[in-house]
């Protein structure tokens, strides 16, 4: 199943060395997470095992993409088992909408502390009133999940960079609309550099707004921005660290943003676990 049916600088002192960004300063992500959508073929085969598997990388947070038709309590017990948390959880509009005491209680026994929505399809985008639509649907449900200390959440992609009619970007909109005490932001980084953008303007522009972001690498910016297909932008996600992205740039201001969790993630990788391998060691390395 894939994800649309589911649904400053950095200090003097820099170097590079066996392919890792390294700076003078001596900040590292102490715990780094991932999100399971990367194995997800893995995960409905072996639920437990890939948990394990997953953790042995050392892993130590998990975002889950659906359970895997496990209950709340067998999630929570496989979790426990490894050593790892999830924080969060991605949800698709129609469960949110038509299924929120019930998310909330599974997220109260998993331990989420957010409930993502990840993805719009291209139905749902063509609508006029879509980000009107989606801002007070994330406002009514955070306000009733901040009564269980959860908040809503959005992800992005790249068409949140195009253009509405009135030359707003919907991502914007959203930030601008949402309530910031219901509502987190999960950036993904790799998204937002298809679009052409600037992930540390929009930290300094929402300081604090993004709790979450999604850690993973691109080849090179799709020649035509934000207005690219998905599909053509796919096979430029690659390994973090094999990338266009100067990743100690971007950290280097996680506390401007606050970034409290940091999901690797790779769409469409040949081997799954050998792309959390490598991701995983290069961010283990770097310094920012």
């Amino acid at each position: 199943m894939d994800r649309r049916e589911f649904l400053g600088q950095v200090g003097a002192g820099v170097v590079v060395a066996s392919g890792v960004v390294q700076a003078s300063q001596s900040r590292r992500i102490d715990r780094i997470g991932m999100q399971l959508y990367t194995v997800r073929d893995e995960m409905a085969k072996d639920f437990d095992g890939t948990l394990a598997r997953v953790a042995a990388l050392g892993f130590k947070e998990v975002e889950f993409a659906g359970y895997f038709d496990r209950t709340p309590q067998q999630v929570r017990s496989a979790l426990d088992r490894n050593g790892l948390t999830s924080p969060s959880t991605h949800v698709d509009l129609a469960s949110i909408t038509g299924r929120l005491p019930q998310l909330i209680e599974a997220s109260q026994v998993i331990g989420h502390k957010y409930i993502v929505l990840p993805w719009l399809d291209d139905a749902a985008r063509s609508q006029a009133d879509i980000w009107q639509r989606v801002t007070d649907t994330l406002n009514r449900a955070g306000a009733t999940a901040r009564a269980a200390g959860i908040q809503m959440g959005y992800h992005n992609h790249h068409f949140e960079f195009v253009p509405t009619a009135s030359g707003a970007l919907p991502l914007d909109l959203l930030l601008d609309r949402c309530d910031p005490a219901l509502v987190a932001f999960e950036l993904d980084l790799a998204w937002i550099a298809a679009a052409g953008h600037d992930p540390l303007a929009y930290f300094a522009k929402y300081p604090g707004r993004f709790p979450m972001v999604h850690v993973k690498g691109l080849r090179k910016k799709p020649a035509q921005g934000a207005s690219t297909p998905i599909d053509q932008v796919l096979p430029d996600i690659v390994d973090v660290g094999g990338d266009s992205i100067d990743w100690a740039r971007i950290f280097s201001r996680s506390a401007q943003a606050g970034i409290t969790h940091y999901y690797v993630e790779h769409d469409v990788p040949k081997s799954a676990f050998d792309s959390l391998k490598t991701s995983i060691s290069y961010l283990q390395a770097l310094r920012f």
